[in-house]
């Protein structure tokens, strides 16, 4: 399984800025967590930007104009985008959120442990 967040690339506005940050916090924790990924630049990648915007559920669009990154999946599977991935980190629950196992021994598994017992 390849966990695949839509980032862009460019930058300039104080928006733009807010939307590289959240990329960076998400890009960081897997980083750091050694979760493999795959980096899909929607601003240097026509197809990758049509795939992200055809692929995020209706559901989780916004009212006017298009998802913005980071847009986060499990292979094809949609996982959530900067907020979700934002409120599954703050409960210990990255991992159930990426569609991974957590890894024995660390904070998820061990909270998961705790519920099932």
């Amino acid at each position: 399984m390849v966990i695949r967040v839509y980032i862009a690339s460019s930058s300039g506005s104080m928006a733009v800025r807010k939307i590289k940050k959240k990329q960076q916090d998400v890009l960081g924790f897997l980083e750091a967590n050694k979760i493999g990924f795959e980096e899909k630049d929607i601003a240097a990648n026509e197809e990758n930007r049509k795939w992200m915007r055809e692929n995020v559920p209706e559901n989780n669009r916004p009212a006017t104009g298009y998802p913005l990154p980071p847009q986060i999946f499990n292979e094809s599977q949609y996982r959530g985008d900067y907020d979700a991935f934002f409120e599954a980190r703050e409960n210990n629950a990255v991992y159930a959120f990426l569609g991974l196992t957590a890894p024995p021994g660390s904070k998820e598994a061990e909270a998961q442990a705790k519920q099932q017992a």
